[in-house]
Formats: C-alpha cells, structure tokens, sequence
C-alpha cells in the first residue's frame, strides 16, 4: 500500500530527528545482522552522536522505510534528513573519507601501519604481480578482522607501507587494525597459503555444541541469551535462554569482561553477529550456539518444535 501524505511527513519528521540516524535490524548495542553490524562498526569509529531505528520491532516503520527511501534493504544510513545508502555505499565512502565529511568530523592523517611480510611471502607476492600491470598489491581488513589481500586497482586513501621489496597498500580504514601484523606463506593440510598474524585482532566468537551448551547451562558456568523476536521464541524456545530485550541486554552489558555468555537464533547466523557485537564491546568468553535452536531440538531436547 502506498504511503499516504500523513505518514510520509511521519517518517520525514523522523529521518529530520537526529543529525545521523540508522535504521537497522537490531540496535547499536547488539545488531541482529551483519550487515548492520558493519555499518554500526563505521560509525563507532566516526562519532558517538548517531542513534539506531530497530525496524524489526517495528513492522511499519520496516515497511514505510522501503517506500520512503526507495531502497528495499536495510540497514539504511541518514544524515542530516538525507538517505546516504546501505551497507555497501557506507563503506565505500568511508573508504574514501567521503562519510566522516559528510557528518562533519574531522579525521586525522593515517599514520602508515609497519607491516613485516617474510621472505617466503614476497616470493609469493612476486609470482601475483607478475602480470599485474598499474595494479597494486592490497590489504583490506575490515571491523571483525576478516582479511582481504588481493591484487587490484589502487583505491582512494590507501596507505603505502614497504617490507623489504614489496609494497602494500592498506586502505585507510584498515591502518590501524594492521600495524604490526606479519604475513608469511606457508605449508598447511591444504597446500601452501598465507598466513597472518595479527596482535590487534581481538577474542574471537566460539562455536559450541548443543551437547556442550547444555552441560554449562547445568552447571551454571554460562548465561544464554537468544537474539530472535517474540513470534519465533512462541513457536519454540530453550528454557533456560533469556530473551534479548533491553532489560536482558542492560543486564548483559553489566556483567564482568570475563563472564562466560551465550547466544542463540533459529540456525546460528544472527546470533553469531549479537556474540561478534559482545566482543567489540570488550568481552573476551562469548559462545554461539551453532546450528541455532534447531541443533538444540535435534541434539538436546526433541520436544522443542522445528519450523
């Protein structure tokens, strides 16, 4: 159904509330999409005067957002009352310094990351850019350190760095989350590969077991939080999990660094954005049930109903 005039203005008055706002699955704290959690990664490092539209508790605004902005996905980025993108805009122009203008922050210069690449891997790198042309050897990382080092085309705000003979090239964005890492090429159960090692990369997420899940809940050694709306947990919940509202999630983010957590969805993947979001909040023990309540159904407990 078409927007009326009414909640047309509705919806503008609301983009027009705050200088940046984003409309997203979940919230800043706790994104329920990995999408989203890449755009909540950006803005973190910009500014902390940004405020977050949860469209999933919130159908209409969901439905109204498609229309309004003529964009069919979320998240969606606002600033200053303008639709700015999705997910991949964002990066792009945060990539480029475009965004941190845009909202009006001043960045400083990027100070170039020291890089130590082996001998084994520059050979390796030799062989790449045998055929490479005007292209450039590159070295993107992104908030959750997953690594993406390729051959191609220079991109804007890219900073060089030189180890040996080779010259990287890390995007601007990634300077810091790089400086001191080591590349090296080396020998593993599936042939030769390179192999980073990276001081800056924080805990990772766990995966667990159903089986293993259950013997810690027992044992009160960990506290479960499942990520999904009211609907699904109707159709079939784990007793012992916590619904992730804002009191549960006030709860949570007062527990100790230290503090073994857990989370579950239907099949594991919003739950391991919610435990990779716990991470960038400085928590160090965080598990996600893997295969999601599903896997608990068919592992565990087979009176809790699939769908």
């Amino acid at each position: 159904m078409p927007l009326t005039d009414q909640r047309r203005a509705e919806l503008d008055a609301l983009v027009h509330s705050k200088k940046v706002l984003l409309f997203m699955k979940g919230n800043r704290s706790f994104p329920a999409c990995g999408f989203s959690a890449t755009v909540i990664g950006i803005l973190k490092q910009l500014t902390k005067d940004y405020d977050t539209v949860n469209i999933l508790e919130d159908p209409a605004i969901r439905e109204g957002m498609k229309e309004f902005s003529s964009w069919p996905t979320f998240p969606q980025l606002y600033v200053g009352g303008q639709f700015v993108g999705g997910c991949d805009i964002v990066k792009e122009m945060h990539a480029q310094g475009e965004l941190a203008k845009l909202i009006g922050v001043e960045v400083k210069p990027v100070a170039p990351p020291k890089v130590t690449i082996t001998a084994a891997a520059a050979a390796a790198f030799a062989d790449a850019a045998a055929d490479a042309g005007d292209e450039v050897l590159r070295l993107e990382i992104d908030p959750d350190f997953n690594y993406d080092l390729h051959v191609g085309p220079k991109a804007a705000g890219d900073v060089a760095v030189t180890s040996g003979e080779v010259v990287l090239h890390v995007a601007g964005a990634s300077a810091e989350r790089a400086d001191g890492m080591t590349i090296d090429f080396v020998d593993g159960p599936k042939g030769t590969a390179f192999k980073i090692d990276n001081p800056n990369e924080p805990p990772r997420v766990k995966p667990i077991a159903p089986k293993e899940l259950k013997a810690l809940l027992d044992a009160g050694k960990v506290e479960l939080f499942d990520v999904r709306p009211d609907d699904e947990r109707a159709r079939a919940s784990i007793a012992q999990a916590k619904k992730l509202d804002a009191a549960s999630q006030k709860h949570l983010l007062g527990l100790k660094k230290d503090a073994a957590v857990a989370f579950h969805c239907h099949h594991g993947t919003r739950s391991r954005s919610a435990a990779e979001q716990l991470l960038r909040e400085g928590f160090t023990n965080v598990y996600n049930l893997e295969g999601g309540i599903e896997a608990w159904a068919r592992d565990v407990d087979p009176s809790v109903p699939h769908y």
